[in-house]
């Protein structure tokens, strides 16, 4: 797809204040290739500067000394979810937000606790989140603390003491039995506006519709929103690009479907051009699987937009997967850079690492596509033509009448944690991950599933240790096996994660690290520093510190905590720390905890851990409970077909939150026997919905809970017979 260009011409706002990169970084080095100021002694937004770097001017902590990196402080967040949040650092408080859209204000020195705000969300709403409840961050401007909970509202609180100052409703349609928005990403400042989007694309069977909105900084006032995609046929368009978005959908398109592309990370504001680019996510749903000749781009989804900040007009787009049918969102967070790439002429780019596998390079000013270059193993496409802008298709791609081993899953190359651009060594490092999925038309593979909430009337099946195409194949139908799968990449582990140095000039990859082998290790977003340093946690539990030129191990510090989130660094009193919040969680919800993950073994404790040269061991969280403890199960009244009915609506609709064996959500296997007497209430009747647990009656029947039931009861008695060392009856 060639970009197009709406965007007219502005002056930067930068020259209208008066104001030069150069005054801005008065006592840092000088980065050519930096377009904003970077990160110093503080750490004044999400990604450290304006571009998104995630990378910092400091240097006491360095490739010669990161060794002697040990603890400085703790503080316990008072929750055991995952924690995908980078700190921010501003007059020596530290501000961060935890799941719900919680909000901590603590000394940066010493870890003491000033304020927290809770944002008063409805615990049941957590069934509009498709990956945790998880928050990506604050910010903060002119003594107010930004922060989007949960539930897609927006609140204004007081730097000083957390009370809040305004709050603004963001989502469209709230209370409709569709509903299934959730706000989990990053807020945006612009020169006058707050702007946020939401998630909600893979869920509700197609309800969601994409869209970022701007609200007054000051007031909270609404001020414009863009829709990613067209409304249903017939209905009015909001604003113009809709209708030139509308001609990319199928002429029959079913409007009962809500088209998805939702806006749910990855917002950037570049106040040169005064323009906010954003990614969106797959179409909703995705899952209407079609042959690679029946397919329609529908735009904006999967794409890269462009819109100016004061009207919400789109300038330019740029569309990374046309007709999405993989889940390739092109949320992953951007990097804004000053890179001769394209030729010798240096140029203000816009950098992703996409969830698709190729790293896209485009002109930030116009959108036009520079580069376009897989950083990981990649086979939905042979390459990108860029004069055109269009992905060279696989027969691969097309799954639509039989199942196909996909490079990269649905899971991406890439996804939320964030990569690092070093503007001293020029290269990027991106927490990659190398794995396929085996993606099922579920309607065409005659398996007793057609629907899976949270991928339609599709399946993507991750082949990792857990693969056992005997069982998968009696719900999805059949699937090649494990050593079929393993013959596309030879030696090479089919599931594992990889620390990659790519430089987008050669683009090519310089240096790599294997973070995780054979399972999803959820590892870590990664910083970078002028000490030539590169500093990543992983799910294993250790924080590891890199060479950055040469990508050599210079630490590893075992923390306890399975680390997703990215680390940053600032300096008080002379002394530079590092800080990292941790806490498994996220997309991790939908599976069991594997034993080389430390929430494993360790109590899943929510903390900020703060780093220091000459620190101490860190101190390290309770040991959880024995996970493999079956309760005595009830009496079992069911037949055979009842329970098999009740094995394809717990895969349908519950395994989306609650799977077999360690997790932060219960293993209902493992039921004690009051919760058995209040099942039903519970699915149906909203009994817990208090503890986050909504009521199911809309999407399951009476006696699919039954059903269910029945076949957590049948699997209960088979683990407590094994447990007691009988040979379970089938």
């Amino acid at each position: 797809m060639v970009p197009i260009n709406l965007r007219r011409p502005l002056l930067g706002l930068l020259c209208v204040l008066g104001i030069t990169t150069s005054s801005l970084q008065a006592g840092l080095p000088d980065f050519p290739a930096a377009t904003h100021p970077v990160a110093g002694d503080e750490w004044r937004f999400v990604g450290g500067d304006e571009a998104g770097t995630w990378f910092s001017a400091l240097a006491d902590i360095n490739d010669t000394n990161a060794g002697q990196l040990g603890f400085a402080w703790a503080y316990d967040m008072g929750t055991e979810r995952g924690q995908e949040a980078t700190p921010l650092v501003i007059d020596g408080v530290m501000y961060t937000s935890g799941v719900w859209g919680i909000v901590y204000a603590l000394n940066a020195a010493t870890g003491e606790v000033l304020w927290t705000f809770h944002p008063g969300i409805d615990p049941a709403s957590a069934r509009n989140a498709c990956c945790d409840t998880v928050n990506r961050g604050v910010a903060v401007r002119d003594g107010v603390v930004f922060v989007a909970s949960e539930d897609g509202r927006l609140h204004a609180l007081d730097a000083k003491t957390g009370a809040e100052k305004w709050t603004a409703d963001t989502i469209i349609g709230r209370g409709k039995s569709s509903y299934t928005y959730a706000s989990t990403g990053a807020v945006l400042l612009t020169g006058d506006s707050v702007v946020i989007g939401n998630s909600g694309a893979d869920l509700g069977d197609g309800s969601t519709r994409g869209y970022i909105s701007a609200w007054d900084i000051r007031t909270g006032a609404f001020k414009w929103r863009f829709f990613t995609v067209p409304p249903a046929p017939g209905q009015p368009f909001e604003h113009p690009e809709l209708e030139m978005a509308a001609k990319s959908w199928a002429p029959d398109h079913d409007g009962r479907y809500q088209n998805g592309g939702t806006v749910w990370d990855g917002l950037s504001y570049d106040a040169e051009t005064d323009q906010i680019v954003f990614g969106t996510a797959n179409a909703s749903p995705y899952s209407r699987v079609k042959s690679a000749a029946e397919r329609h781009d529908d735009l904006f989804n999967a794409s890269i937009v462009a819109v100016n900040a004061k009207s919400g007009r789109m300038n330019w787009y740029y569309q990374e997967t046309p007709g999405d049918a993989w889940d390739y969102d092109a949320v992953q967070k951007f990097v804004f850079a000053n890179l001769p790439v394209g030729g010798s002429e240096t140029r203000r780019v816009v950098m992703q690492a996409s969830k698709n596998g190729f790293f896209y390079t485009l002109d930030l000013k116009t959108g036009k596509l520079l580069a376009a270059d897989p950083f990981a193993y990649v086979n939905w496409a042979k390459g990108v033509d860029l004069a055109t802008g269009r992905p060279q298709f696989t027969e691969v791609s097309d799954y639509s009448a039989k199942p196909k081993n996909v490079y990269p899953s649905w899971a991406g190359a890439h996804t939320w944690n964030p990569m690092s651009f070093s503007p001293k060594t020029g290269l990027v490092y991106i927490p990659t991950v190398d794995q396929p999925n085996v993606m099922v038309n579920l309607a065409a593979n005659k398996g007793k599933l057609e629907h899976l909430e949270g991928f339609f009337n599709a399946n993507g099946i991750i082949p990792d240790d857990t693969y056992d195409e005997a069982t998968l194949s009696r719900l999805f139908g059949p699937l090649p096996t494990k050593a079929e799968l393993q013959k596309e990449r030879g030696k090479t582990s089919l599931v594992r994660e990889v620390l990659k140095a790519w430089d987008p000039v050669a683009k090519k990859v310089v240096w790599e690290q294997v973070t995780s082998d054979r399972n999803r290790g959820y590892d870590g977003g990664v910083l970078s520093t002028a000490g030539n340093i590169v500093v990543q946690g992983r799910g294993d539990g250790t924080l590891r510190v890199y060479n950055a030129t040469t990508g050599a191990q210079l630490a590893s510090i075992q923390t306890g905590s399975h680390i997703m989130a990215a680390p940053m660094t600032y300096r008080i009193g002379g002394v530079q720390y590092i800080a990292v919040q941790v806490g498994y969680g996220g997309v991790g919800i939908s599976y069991p905890i594997t034993p080389a993950d430390i929430a494993y073994k360790n109590r899943n404790t929510n903390r900020i851990l703060v780093f220091k040269l000459g620190g101490g061991p860190v101190p390290q969280p309770e040991l959880r409970p024995d996970p493999f403890t079956y309760p005595a199960p009830p009496p079992l009244r069911a037949t055979a077909a009842k329970i098999a009915h009740g094995e394809a609506k717990f895969t349908e609709f519950c395994s989306r939150c609650h799977m077999f064996g360690p997790g932060i959500t219960p293993d209902l296997s493992r039921l004690p026997r009051e919760i058995h007497g209040m099942f039903n209430d519970i699915v149906l009747g909203g009994a817990l919905a208090g503890n986050g647990m909504a009521p199911l009656g809309d999407m399951v029947s009476k006696y699919d809970v039954e059903a269910i039931h029945a076949y957590l009861i049948d699997t209960q008695r088979k683990g407590y017979e094994a447990q007691r060392g009988k040979k379970p009856t089938s």
